[in-house]
C-alpha cells in the first residue's frame, strides 16, 4: 500500500458469535436462539473481516507478509478493536481475536439486549462503538450472518454515523491518502470503488482466510482486559434495546420435517427407464 496522510488508523470489527452446529435450540417463546456460548465460534464471514483489517494494519506497519525473509520495519500506527454484542461468553472469541492481532475487544453484554432485532443490534452496536471514545476511521463486518442471512448490520451502521458503506468488498486493492481503494461483487460482476475514510465496509466470507494466533498472541490474548458495558454504561436507551426495541420479529420458528424413501426398480434398461421417467413426472 502506498503512504497515507493518516498517521494513526483506528478500525473496529464487529464480531458476532454463532453457532458451531445446525442443530440449534430455539426459545418457543420469543423465537429466538437459544445462545449458550458452548459451542459459539466467531461468524465466518467476521472472520474473514478481522483478517482484512490485520492485513491492514500489517501493511501500514511495514509487517512483511507470511512466508518472507523481510524484516518488519517501523510504519504508521493501526488499532484494531472487535465489538461484539452478546452474551458473558462471548469475551473468549474475543480474546481469540486479540490472540489474532487485534488490539483489543469490547463486548456489549446485557440483559436488555437479547431477542434483538438488525435495527436493535445497530443500534447497541453504535452505542459502543461510541463508548470507545473518538469514531473510528474504518468499521468491518461480515457481509452477513451465517444464522440470519439479513447483511443489514454495515449498511444500518454507515447510517447511524452517517459514512458511505461498501457492501460485498472481495479484496482491499489499496490505502492512499485517507482513501480506500475495494474491489466488490456484485450480480453485475466486480468493480473497482474508491471511497474516502471514515466508512463502513462489509466483507464476503473468501475475502481472506484468518490467521492462526502465534504462542506470543496466545498469551496475550488470555492477559488482554475486554471491557463489558451493559446498556447504562454504554448510553443506551432500553426502549431500543432487545426486543423492545425490535420493530420486526419472527412470529415462528421450526424445524423442517424431511422424509426420506426408496423405491426399487426392477425389469430391462428401457423399462426401468420407463418408469424412472414416470417417477419424475410424479415429483412435479
Amino acid at each position: 500500500m502506498a503512504e497515507e496522510k493518516r498517521d494513526a488508523l483506528g478500525i473496529v470489527v464487529c464480531v458476532k458469535a454463532v453457532p458451531s452446529t445446525t442443530e440449534v435450540k430455539m426459545d418457543p417463546k420469543t423465537n429466538t436462539i437459544v445462545r449458550d456460548g458452548k459451542q459459539a465460534v466467531v461468524n465466518p464471514f467476521d472472520a474473514s473481516a478481522l483478517e482484512v483489517a490485520l492485513r491492514i494494519k500489517d501493511e501500514r506497519a511495514g509487517v512483511a507478509a507470511a512466508g518472507s525473509a523481510a524484516e518488519p520495519v517501523a510504519g504508521k500506527k493501526t488499532r484494531v478493536t472487535c465489538v461484539s454484542m452478546g452474551i458473558p461468553a462471548t469475551e473468549r472469541l474475543l480474546r481469540d481475536c486479540v490472540a489474532r492481532g487485534a488490539d483489543a475487544g469490547l463486548l456489549l453484554s446485557d440483559r436488555a439486549f437479547a431477542g434483538a432485532d438488525t435495527l436493535a443490534t445497530a443500534y447497541v452496536l453504535t452505542c459502543g462503538i461510541r463508548a470507545l471514545g473518538e469514531q473510528p476511521d474504518l468499521i468491518v463486518c461480515g457481509k452477513m450472518a451465517v444464522d440470519g442471512d439479513t447483511a443489514q448490520i454495515g449498511p444500518e451502521l454507515a447510517g447511524a454515523f452517517g459514512v458511505p458503506c461498501v457492501a460485498g468488498v472481495s479484496e482491499v486493492v489499496g490505502l492512499e491518502g485517507g482513501e480506500l481503494t475495494l474491489r466488490r461483487d456484485s450480480d453485475e460482476g466486480s468493480e473497482l470503488v474508491r471511497v474516502e475514510l471514515p466508512c463502513v465496509i462489509t466483507v464476503s466470507k473468501d475475502a481472506a482466510d484468518l490467521r492462526m494466533p502465534s504462542i506470543t498472541g496466545v498469551r496475550a490474548g488470555e492477559a488482554a482486559r475486554i471491557e463489558v458495558l451493559g446498556a447504562e454504561a454504554a448510553g443506551a436507551d432500553p426502549s431500543r434495546c432487545g426486543l423492545v426495541g425490535s420493530p420486526t420479529q419472527v412470529v415462528r420458528s421450526f424445524v423442517p420435517e424431511r422424509s426420506q424413501q426408496s423405491v426399487r426398480i426392477e425389469g430391462a434398461a428401457a423399462e426401468q427407464a420407463a418408469a424412472f421417467a414416470e417417477l419424475l413426472e410424479g415429483m412435479e
